[in-house]
């Protein structure tokens, strides 16, 4: 086959424990999953059916990364979240069968343009400008679920410069990761690569230029870069 330009290399992460690399195929991102962030967010907590916006594949940055503070915004956040990568292809996914479409977990962190999230959301636009930008999505390894177990509990929690911002347990997403699952394959089919972003807690703040950011979720050590 013949390209007018040479295609890009595949996006991937570290698998932790392997030399074998995982395969991005593409992010979903669950919004307001934790009551406490929801609130803080000026939202309802209840459960309604969660919904879901996407980053391309390329906002991936692997750990220990520095990374440009964005143009376009006066106002980046971070947002620490448990991060699911899916291993096996699956449509209408039951609650019950969902585990078996996890690969693993990893600690990822969305970043966030607030100050144009928020222009958006007052004139109902998409928030694609704000989530999808370059370098937006920090991750760290991936750690198989054969390694781990499956991640239903456990401190999560970012630091920006030493001080601790974010500080909750993956026991209080609204929305479980079987149900996660379960929702986002009614609509479409998840494939081998995807990795779904699960929400964050609430202590969402601004970030800076030269500031250090630790991402953490028990068991599934860090992910770490800086803002220059």
């Amino acid at each position: 086959m013949t390209y007018v330009f040479p295609p890009q290399p595949p996006v991937s992460l570290a698998i932790k424990g392997s030399d074998a690399r995982f395969a991005v195929r593409r992010i979903l991102c669950v919004g307001r999953n934790y009551e406490a962030h929801a609130r803080e967010m000026g939202n309802d907590p209840s459960r309604e059916p969660p919904f879901f916006f996407m980053k391309p594949a390329d906002t991936i940055v692997e750990d220990g990364a520095a990374i440009d503070y964005p143009p376009g915004t006066e106002d980046l956040h971070h947002e620490i979240e448990l991060v699911v990568a899916i291993g096996k292809e699956g449509f209408a996914i039951s609650e019950a069968a969902a585990l078996d479409h996890v690969y693993g977990y990893a600690v990822g962190i969305d970043l966030t343009k607030r100050d144009v999230q928020n222009r958006a959301k007052k004139n109902s636009h998409p928030w694609d400008w704000s989530k999808g930008f370059d370098h937006s999505a920090p991750c760290g390894p991936i750690h198989p679920a054969a390694s781990v177990g499956h991640i239903a509990k456990g401190r999560i929690s970012i630091s920006v410069n030493g001080v601790v911002k974010q500080d909750q347990d993956v026991a209080d997403l609204i929305w479980s990761i079987p149900e996660i699952i379960a929702y986002a394959s009614k609509d479409m089919r998840l494939m081998p690569g995807d990795l779904i972003f699960t929400g964050t807690p609430s202590g969402v703040a601004s970030l800076k230029r030269g500031d250090t950011i630790e991402g953490s979720v028990a068991g599934l050590g860090s992910v770490n870069f800086s803002i220059r």
